[in-house]
């Protein structure tokens, strides 16, 4: 049974909402980064490099949080920001060329992360998990929310077409040509059927944003042991989460791109993987693999196709089953040398969007030597590792949507 409550957001404005919304601060290069300072007065990451005022470049630690911490204040003083008077949900709607995504915002628990109703599926770093817990207790506040999914709901459907139906309390496109819209739920009717819904979802599953999940536990274990008169209903019990049905979660892979093929000549690496693979040349000619542990490969100006020979490969876990660990334990490590997927610097990762075009023309401009792709993972190969208590290899998926920051906030 998921825990899932309304809460009084933080928000803009409905006239500055644009402006104060943005992508992740790590998505934006230090140029981009000092162009939307300079130009944009009210974007949220004013709030979180609150060294631009001071034209200070190395504020860092709890200087830099007890920054942050004011100029939200600020924000919330010259009424860029205001909370809300109802605790609510909030039905958010991301339109992309390609996509649509529509889920809920809402406050989710930290219990429900201990007792592995919410379930993750990557490891997280430790030194990360403390720095983003500092963050939070310094700051008082948290601006982009965890992306969780759950397998479809018929109710939760229901209560989502119905607002939208209704003008949304939010509408705007980003730069990205991106079309944003935000409908706030707050009916008690409306409220109750949903945490009613989700009661009923046995697990929740975490698509992104381990780190900050993990973080809000532990920054609610140390409140509530500070707090003698702690009940669990304190804010710092719960997290913001964006919940999104699973039939809406867009998967990519990530490609590989190697830099040597570790002493070999093209025609000798070809030669080794001939005892794992079924080889098939496909010219110069994009290859995307369609069907599960088969490879796309592009190597000395041609494209391959690489079919996993079964009797090569032993499957005895979930783990086994997924592609990327398939050709790390039968490619990268024994042949080409690459012991440590997260950190050699053999090899580079990018997930890929394009098609894979870059596979080919990466390697052509002499950046690496061989490139491979694969078919993306599933959500359903996710939720059975994630079951079986197991943690996915890294670079295995890229998950969409990417959320925006500020667009609500969650006061802690």
């Amino acid at each position: 049974m998921a825990i899932v409550k309304p809460f009084k957001a933080v928000r803009a404005t409905r006239d500055k909402v644009g402006l104060v919304s943005t992508e992740s601060y790590e998505a934006y290069t230090i140029d981009q980064l000092n162009a939307k300072l300079a130009f944009n007065p009210y974007t949220f990451l004013h709030v979180v490099n609150p060294g631009y005022k001071y034209h200070k470049k190395d504020v860092a630690g709890a200087q830099r949080f007890k920054l942050v911490h004011n100029r939200y204040l600020e924000f919330k003083e010259d009424g860029y920001l205001k909370k809300d008077d109802i605790s609510s949900f909030y039905i958010y709607e991301k339109k992309t060329a390609a996509h649509t995504f529509c889920g809920v915002i809402a406050a989710t628990s930290v219990e429900d992360y201990d007792n592995e109703v919410i379930k993750k599926h990557e490891s997280t770093l430790h030194k990360r998990e403390l720095l983003f817990e500092e963050y939070l207790k310094n700051t008082g506040f948290n601006a982009e929310p965890v992306l969780l999914t759950y397998p479809d709901n018929n109710t939760i459907e229901d209560i989502i077409q119905k607002y939208k139906s209704n003008r949304a309390e939010y509408e705007f496109s980003s730069i990205d040509k991106n079309l944003h819209k935000l409908w706030v739920v707050t009916a008690p009717e409306d409220l109750k059927a949903m945490i009613s819904a989700f009661e009923s979802v046995k697990t929740l599953y975490i698509a992104d944003g381990h780190h900050r999940s993990t973080s809000s536990c532990i920054l609610a274990k140390n409140l509530a042991s500070s707090n003698k008169n702690h009940t669990g209903d304190e804010p710092y019990n719960f997290f913001m989460s964006y919940l999104l049905p699973e039939s809406q979660l867009c998967i990519y892979e990530f490609n590989r791109f190697i830099k040597d093929l570790n002493n070999l000549t093209p025609e000798e690496f070809l030669v080794e993987l001939d005892t794992i693979f079924k080889i098939e040349k496909k010219g110069d000619e994009l290859f995307h693999p369609q069907e599960k542990h088969t490879f796309s490969m592009y190597l000395n100006g041609s494209f391959y196709s690489l079919a996993l020979r079964k009797s090569a490969y032993e499957f005895n876990s979930p783990i086994s089953e997924l592609d990327a660990q398939i050709l790390f334990t039968k490619v990268l490590k024994p042949i080409l040398g690459i012991n440590d997927i997260r950190n050699s610097s053999k090899i580079i990762y990018s997930q890929n969007k394009s098609g894979g075009l870059e596979l080919k023309t990466k390697v052509d401009e002499g950046l690496f030597k061989v490139s491979f792709g694969m078919r993306p993972t599933t959500i359903e190969e996710i939720k059975n590792i994630v079951d079986s208590d197991l943690i996915m290899p890294p670079k295995t998926t890229y998950i969409e949507p990417k959320l925006p920051s500020a667009l609500t906030i969650y006061e802690i």
